[in-house]
């Protein structure tokens, strides 16, 4: 099988963030079971690209390229932080961009982070349904890291299990398919003399 592509999003907002955090150890979790590349993505970087990607609808250079690795990735980690009981508005504005159908049939594995426990629920109330309606395949296990599942920069107990069998069911979904190919619609274009005819 050849190696894997992955997009680790991350929609944190402070430096070091805890959604940062725990989604480097989603995406380290799913490489001790599959061959794969992670690229990460911490959103707060691409702030400014969104918002002009949204006004314009052009994305900059650099939000094109983020935009294509997630289209030809083999599978998306995305990890947000929790604001009033959903996913934060930089989060949505990376996934109101996306180019439609980039995400049909491509494992997901969602993750959130929040003050306490009592915002666990986003996950099945306001991302999963997100990304259902994309039509993407989003592992059955969720995590998500409240302050007292922390102990340092590490996951512990419960959290640390959520995030292997989270993994797990990831790299099981990305392994029995085969890598996306996404066609380029500008690689053959119909020649014009066929357009007029």
């Amino acid at each position: 099988m050849s190696r894997r592509s992955l997009v680790v999003v991350s929609a944190g907002l402070g430096q070091p963030s805890s959604t940062r955090l725990l989604a480097d150890q989603l995406a380290a979790a799913t490489r001790r079971r599959l061959d794969a590349d992670a690229e990460a993505v911490d959103l707060r970087e691409r702030a400014h690209d969104l918002t002009n990607h949204m006004l314009t609808g052009f994305p900059p250079r650099e939000l094109e390229r983020v935009l294509d690795a997630v289209a030809h990735a083999d599978g998306l980690i995305a990890v947000t932080p929790v604001f009033n009981a959903s996913y934060s508005g930089l989060f949505k504005s990376f996934v109101d961009v996306l180019p439609e159908g980039s995400l049909v049939d491509k494992p997901v594995l969602i993750a959130a982070t929040g003050g306490t426990a009592r915002h666990s629920l986003a996950l099945e109330h306001a991302m999963r349904p997100l990304f259902a309606h994309l039509r993407a395949v989003v592992v059955p296990t969720s995590v998500f890291a409240a302050p007292e599942d922390w102990g340092g920069a590490t996951a512990q107990g419960p959290l640390a299990a959520r995030i292997e069998r989270a993994a797990a069911e990831f790299a099981v979904e990305i392994e029995r398919r085969e890598s996306p190919v996404v066609v380029d619609p500008f690689d053959e274009p119909t020649p014009f003399s066929e357009l007029l005819g």
